[in-house]
């Protein structure tokens, strides 16, 4: 939706079902469907792509909570063969990742607070073919509400993962983030802000822009 808000005609790709999606979208394997793009040359018709590949195997809490618990399972990490399909496409693009170990460049860090949104919500990107500059990362305003390691804490952001504890309702979560096209509670704990897709669009248009001058 931010790419959308920012002047881009968006085409999606996910292997689940997402009825919700705002936008025309291909239901399959996306890197099967980039690759597919890459050989037809159907992919010189986009100008950025990006990729959200999954992410459990590093994100905080796989790492964390829940090995020290020996908690969860073995989690698929698709960043290099992303990476590697956007390196051949020879388009500019964009690898999201969440706080942890996941293996990607940190060459852009958003954080929620950026935008004044009712979640902390930290986010990596990767950036290819282009750069922009790291905007200033606010300090926090206080807590994020609800339970963690035994103690309740009260604050301006909400917990947008998970149940219980005193994490955020699906109306909290929609109102947090600025996302009003769904509400299915999984969508929404896997969501970006469209707030941080329509600042990287911008400034991608921007340094293109300048490139261009």
């Amino acid at each position: 939706m931010g790419y959308h808000q920012a002047g881009f005609e968006v085409d999606g790709c996910d292997i689940a079902e997402r009825p919700c999606y705002p936008f025309p979208y291909h239901r399959g394997d996306a890197l099967e469907y980039l690759a597919r793009l890459i050989a037809s040359g159907d992919i010189e018709q986009y100008a950025v792509v990006h990729a959200s590949p999954p992410c459990q195997a590093g994100c905080g809490l796989t790492v964390g909570t829940n090995q020290s618990r020996g908690w969860g399972g073995i989690h698929a990490d698709l960043v290099a063969p992303t990476r590697e399909l956007l390196d051949a496409c020879g388009l500019p693009y964009v690898i999201e990742q969440p706080n942890g170990r996941a293996a990607i460049r940190k060459d852009l860090k958003l954080c929620g607070e950026m935008f004044g949104l009712g979640v902390l919500r930290h986010r990596n990107f990767e950036l290819g073919r282009w750069s922009t500059a790291q905007p200033t990362h606010p300090r926090h305003r206080g807590y994020v509400r609800g339970h963690r390691h035994g103690i309740h804490r009260d604050g301006p952001y909400v917990a947008a993962y998970g149940k219980g504890g005193g994490k955020a309702t699906v109306p909290e979560m929609q109102a947090a983030m600025g996302i009003t096209w769904t509400d299915i509670h999984t969508e929404l704990t896997e969501a970006i802000p469209p707030a941080y897709t329509r600042w990287i669009g911008t400034a991608f248009l921007t340094a293109r822009q300048e490139v261009l001058a």
